[in-house]
């Protein structure tokens, strides 16, 4: 008897402990004392940031927040739905921990992260197809969602060193950047664009004609009409069928914006994992900085830069960096993200954060989009800082010739126009005169026209009029 109590002594004592390390099990409950614009603030509740709470009334269905900040014993939360018809003294408790659920044969565990409700998404195959909202919900009205498993949201970025290096092309299909702005697998690239210039209509060509396994698109702050137009009438059937779409419309809380490209991210992250070659294409970039603004200035940090306090430029590199080559060279994450000049102004503060932050940049033009020039692409401001590693010399130095010449005619179009130029007088000038026609018709291209890599160096060739093409 004395062995069987003390056992039982033991495994009493091993419980307290563990109970004791993973948090306390005591109920806490806080109070809503105030609702200022954005931000939810209440007393009586400790709970890390990050950590789910529940803001509840009486004859109301609960809102979840999630904690932001917090001021001496006052906790700063952010509401991910709508807060209409909450006062003073509505209750405040952390959401209960995550468990999951057994399956058949297996013993059941609970996950507990200090004792709070971590956030959780759906991942897997089961999100092939289907468009969610940045709570992992199925907005597209196909029943639910099938074959997946709720992840914690954050993870652990990838060590540097661990990463393989850029080396392979990749064909995104679109002439002017697989022969100028040529592409590695698991590069990230910028899209600059003002608004109104194609910048949809290009990462629509790059979803359907890109030679990627699977492709995650993230609408992050768009009109919701944008939504399902690009999902029905720029992505079609055969790329909707390999392609998961997170969106976040611009109507939806600060808070799910930034979610909605976190989950985005995450979604790429997990097919990358599993050794595949992911495309990633967020809309964008700017919108994401813009929800981060909201709620920094919201809880009180004072802005920096053009309104935008330093929390914004520490959050992009933060998700941009979890893009790129998997561990080892197992699967890739190659990523567009958009980025909108503010009056096309490409010195906009996070115009110029993005360019540093990025491996690239493609920049869209206003006035050749006027001027009835698709995809308008610049191709004097636009690089790719990786296009030496993964093309041979000759491609490159083709390339380099293309844009000497096209950048000297844009230099002398004033003269040639007004007809104040003299032929002869510069026989540069007088070559990209020659070849202006040639190389115009190049750079543009039909959205539902595919161009592949081999066939767009060989038609770069022809327009610069060389004899051969690269092999």
């Amino acid at each position: 008897m004395n062995s069987d109590a003390s056992v039982k002594w033991q495994l009493f004592m091993d419980s307290a402990r563990k109970r004791v390390s993973t948090g306390s099990t005591l109920a806490l409950r806080g109070t809503l004392t105030r609702l200022t614009g954005l931000v939810l603030e209440a007393s009586g509740i400790r709970v890390p940031v990050g950590s789910q709470c529940l803001v509840t009334m009486k004859a109301q269905t609960p809102v979840l927040a999630e904690v932001v900040g917090f001021s001496n014993d006052r906790a700063f939360l952010m509401p991910a739905g709508d807060v209409h018809g909450l006062s003073s003294g509505a209750s405040v408790e952390p959401a209960a921990a995550y468990v999951a659920v057994p399956r058949l044969g297996e013993r059941r565990q609970t996950e507990r992260i200090s004792g709070y409700a971590t956030l959780r998404l759906p991942l897997g195959d089961g999100l092939l197809g289907r468009v969610v909202d940045a709570q992992g919900a199925p907005m597209d009205r196909r029943g639910p969602i099938e074959d997946v498993t709720a992840v914690p949201l954050d993870r652990q970025p990838i060590n540097a060193m661990d990463r393989a290096p850029v080396r392979e092309t990749l064909d995104t299909g679109v002439r002017a950047i697989n022969a100028l702005l040529t592409i590695g697998r698991g590069q990230r690239i910028g899209l600059f664009a003002g608004s109104g210039v194609g910048k949809s209509v290009l990462l629509g060509m790059m979803a359907r004609y890109t030679k990627a396994d699977v492709i995650v698109v993230g609408l992050i702050g768009e009109r919701g009409r944008e939504v399902k137009e690009f999902i029905e009438d720029i992505l079609g059937d055969d790329g909707r069928a390999r392609s998961v779409v997170v969106a976040a419309p611009g109507d939806a809380p600060p808070l799910l914006r930034m979610q909605g490209a976190a989950y985005a991210t995450a979604i790429a992250e997990s097919f990358r994992d599993k050794g595949k070659h992911v495309l990633l294409l967020m809309d964008s970039l700017t919108r994401y900085a813009m929800a981060q603004r909201e709620i920094a200035l919201a809880i009180g940090e004072p802005p920096a830069t053009k309104g935008y306090p330093p929390s914004c430029f520490a959050k992009l590199p933060q998700l941009v960096e979890r893009s790129g080559n998997g561990l080892h060279g197992v699967g890739s994450i190659t990523a567009f993200y958009t980025v909108l000049s503010e009056g096309d102004d490409q010195q906009d503060p996070i115009a110029d954060a993005a360019r540093a932050i990025l491996d690239g940049h493609i920049v869209l033009s206003r006035a050749l989009a006027e001027s009835g020039h698709f995809p308008a692409i610049d191709i004097e401001q636009s690089a790719s800082r990786v296009m030496h590693n993964v093309v041979p010399q000759q491609h490159f130095e083709m390339a380099r010739r293309f844009r000497a010449i096209n950048s000297r005619y844009e230099k002398g179009r004033d003269l040639v126009q007004i007809g104040a130029y003299v032929g002869g007088s510069d026989p540069a000038l007088d070559e990209a005169i020659q070849l202006h026609d040639d190389m115009a018709r190049f750079l543009q291209q039909d959205m539902l026209e595919a161009s592949t890599l081999d066939a767009s160096v060989c038609a770069m060739a022809k327009a610069l009029d060389h004899e051969e093409a690269v092999a």
